[in-house]
């Protein structure tokens, strides 16, 4: 008579914390019940794909703080920064599904890298569970201010005039920046130049010094010049106006309606793929909870993102939704990494 398989230590592992999460607010009816100890019961570790003191690692403390109110335990802040947020997450993929490792990362990490990566040693489908998009991280289109535009329009006919004269600059191959310039670049016909850095600080000095032209920037960096006049606000990327530049339109309000414009970044919260359901939901709740606490929106809105109101299975939606648009826009710009 066949045995049946064994079971693989992930599959053990999810099976026993779904069971321990079944036990939760089920009183103590049984021996097995009143043995089992309610999630969670010891710290929770949260990945940061990338180094301290950035907005992800800010962010991630501001949130661990109110959520250990919730959870009744700390969460501790790891951070493993490295090859654009995949070490983190490659941790993070290979992790006990028990709800004590969270990912806090971006859509690069947890969606776009798949596309742009020939070797990404996971995938973000199979391995890593969807919780909640924390907030969506819209750029704004900036000029040095010898560029004679003022909306993304002017912008676009301004390219296509000067043909091989316009430089724009990314914080990384692949990264938005790089995709939605390569997109403008190819769809007005304009041969710009790619100036890819080390980061995104040293792009904004560059643009302040005109070495480039153009480039998607982040409220946080470019909020300040914009308001001195050093830098020219055209157009916000994403669907709808920055808090943080209120005066300041979309694209889309400019009529600038191609996908690669509407679409923006974000940041979001996973886990192992194979974390019981009920964990999973727990944790949403208490980020809801979190982004919702005014201290924690108004810091979030200040670095220039958009709060949402999110679940597990609107997460799932949204990335089901941007994949191909991602996926096309990469392609487009022939960015590939090993």
């Amino acid at each position: 008579m066949p045995h049946p398989p064994l079971m693989t230590r992930r599959h053990w592992l999810g099976t026993a914390a779904l069971a321990t999460a079944t036990c939760i607010g089920a009183g103590t009816g049984t021996a097995a019940f009143a043995q089992a100890a309610p999630y969670p019961n010891k710290p929770i570790k949260v990945v940061v794909p990338f180094a301290a003191g950035g907005a992800t690692d800010v962010l991630a403390r501001v949130l661990a703080e109110k959520m250990a109110v919730g959870l009744g335990q700390p969460l501790v802040i790891d951070n493993k920064p490295g090859a654009a947020g995949i070490i983190g997450t490659d941790a993070v993929a290979k992790a006990a599904p028990d709800g004590y490792t969270l990912l806090l990362g971006l859509s690069n990490s947890m969606l776009t890298n798949q596309f742009l990566y020939t070797k990404l040693p996971y995938s973000p489908e199979r391995d890593i569970a969807p919780i909640y998009q924390i907030a969506i991280a819209p750029l704004v289109l900036v000029a040095h201010p010898s560029v004679p535009v003022s909306t993304g329009p002017e912008l676009l006919k301004y390219v296509a005039a000067n043909k091989g004269k316009v430089a724009y600059g990314s914080y990384g191959t692949g990264a938005y920046p790089h995709l939605a310039g390569a997109y403008m670049s190819q769809s007005q016909n304009a041969d710009m130049s790619h100036v890819a850095y080390r980061g995104e600080a040293p792009m904004v000095q560059d643009l302040l010094g005109g070495q480039i032209q153009i480039g998607f920037a982040s409220a946080l960096q470019a909020k300040a010049h914009i308001d001195a006049g050093k830098l020219k606000a055209l157009g916000v990327s994403g669907e709808r106006r920055m808090g943080t530049l209120p005066h300041v339109p979309s694209l889309a309000e400019q009529g600038m309606n191609d996908e690669a414009y509407r679409v923006a970044g974000w940041l979001a919260l996973g886990a192992p793929a194979g974390t019981p359901a009920p964990i999973v939901e727990r944790i949403a709740a208490e980020v809801r909870k979190a982004t919702q606490h005014p201290d924690v929106a108004q810091r979030i809105a200040a670095m220039g993102f958009d709060v949402q109101n999110s679940s597990p299975t609107l997460f799932a939606a949204a990335m089901a939704k941007e994949r191909p648009v991602w996926e096309r826009l990469i392609k487009a710009s022939g960015a590939k990494l090993d």
